[in-house]
């Protein structure tokens, strides 16, 4: 976001009201949401505010961030809330994230990504929060983005009753035992570091309750950066190391790998055409390698059969290219 984007109206007596007036007001970068974020600077103290007009709603956010935050975790404190207005004060994690960290320094990816996953292995020995289920019929539906928006971009006409039904087979192998709080949105541009040395925790009002293995794909099958297969592996490693995770864990994080790439491919495709957002479809063939990767598990072979039938590989890719 440009340093001439235009603060929300109403700002400035919020922030009388909660003690910071006369506070500058500097835009930082967002996320592909309506949402905006400023930094409030008011000489030496600083905050972030939130603006989330509806129909956006900031409570998912503010609910999670106060129960993470109450359970030890490095979500953002909530110093002040004007629902009607979509207007939140939020604490200040800084600039030192964990995506240009690793990406200054790579031979500091296999510490940074232990920590992250360590994060992990905490979250899901709590007990999640009353949220929506991401169940095997969220799961379903959400892949129908790809069908919806990519294929017709790439002048594809699938076959969409082998599709459900690829996709009917695999995801009972991702029904979790346990089901735990998971953030939807694990990944580098979201993880800050912080001066204490914990991990902060941003950008999870899309959480809902799952299995565990959904966050590690966020987190190793990152859309935004490339994570070495040498880092995927040893990490998984780990956290079966710390949960005793085995064999059924490893299927459905491919799975899950699988069924997010996809819906991710879509989202973007739909970020591109609906939203205008030109950055996202350059995106498309980072996660199209890491679909072929876990579509390489044999669990996936009935979806893996369905894309080979239906989506040829000079079909997979950026498709602002290949569509032009």
């Amino acid at each position: 976001m440009g340093a001439t984007l235009t603060e929300p109206a109403g700002a400035q007596a919020f922030l009388e009201v909660h003690g910071w007036g006369g506070a500058t007001l500097v835009p930082v970068t967002g996320d592909a949401s309506f949402r905006r974020y400023f930094r409030v600077i008011d000489g030496a103290r600083r905050a972030i505010l939130m603006d989330a007009p509806p129909p956006e709603d900031t409570g998912p956010f503010l609910s999670i961030a106060r129960w993470l935050h109450a359970h030890g975790f490095a979500a953002p404190e909530v110093f002040a809330v004007d629902t009607a207005q979509g207007l939140a004060l939020i604490e200040d994690f800084g600039d030192d994230r964990f995506r240009e960290a690793v990406d200054a320094d790579p031979a500091r990816a296999p510490e940074l990504y232990r920590a992250a996953v360590d994060v992990l292995v905490a979250l899901h020995g709590v007990a999640p929060p009353p949220v929506d289920p991401y169940d095997r019929a969220a799961l379903a539906e959400r892949t129908l983005l790809l069908p919806e928006w990519y294929c017709p971009a790439v002048g594809i006409t699938p076959d969409l009753t082998s599709y459900a039904g690829a996709w009917d087979a695999v995801l009972p192998l991702a029904e979790p035992k346990a089901p735990v709080l998971a953030l939807r949105d694990y990944h580098a541009e979201n993880l800050m570091l912080l001066g204490d040395g914990r991990i902060g925790l941003l950008d999870f009002q899309d959480a809902m309750t799952g299995h565990p293995a959904y966050d590690l794909v966020s987190l190793l099958q990152d859309a935004r950066r490339d994570v070495e297969p040498a880092i995927e592996a040893a990490m998984l490693n780990h956290y079966a190391q710390a949960t005793g995770a085995g064999d059924d864990f490893m299927t459905a994080y491919h799975v899950l790998g699988a069924q997010r790439n996809t819906r991710i491919i879509g989202v973007f495709t739909r970020l591109w055409q609906r939203d205008h957002k030109d950055r996202y479809p350059s995106l498309c063939p980072r996660v199209w390698g890491y679909l072929e990767r876990d579509l390489a598990h044999p669990a996936l072979a009935p979806v893996k059969a369905w894309f080979d039938a239906n989506i040829p590989a000079s079909k997979r890719g950026d498709p602002m290219l290949i569509g032009a």
